[in-house]
């Protein structure tokens, strides 16, 4: 996942949000301590979203909500893209979103 444009990090966590594992770019300001945060704010997310996808289909009777296929949460400079157990932080300006979540998906 590193090798995605503007890629930061790229890190795995369990069910709970405990990071497992990553990866930081050189000079980035990011800190396993960040990612661990945004390991358990991914798990926090995704758990909301598949809850808002089944229950749009439910009350609707509409499908297409699920499977979910991932998140993203935007910030100011940086995102996260989010999918399973893997994310990946990337820069705003430089990101590929569709390649990210992708990436997330198939890592």
């Amino acid at each position: 996942m590193m090798e995605l444009p503007g890629a930061l990090a790229a890190f795995t966590y369990n069910d709970r949000g405990d990071l497992q594992s990553h990866v930081l770019r050189e000079g980035t300001e990011l800190t396993p301590q960040v990612l661990d945060l945004l390991a358990r704010t991914c798990v926090a997310n995704l758990a909301i979203a598949s809850m808002e996808a089944s229950g749009w289909e439910t009350l609707t009777g509409q499908g297409g909500f699920q499977p979910l296929k991932g998140i993203s949460v935007v910030g100011l400079e940086w995102s996260v893209v989010a999918n399973g157990n893997r994310g990946v932080v990337v820069k705003n300006r430089d990101a590929d979103y569709e390649a990210a979540f992708n990436a997330v998906q198939t890592a």
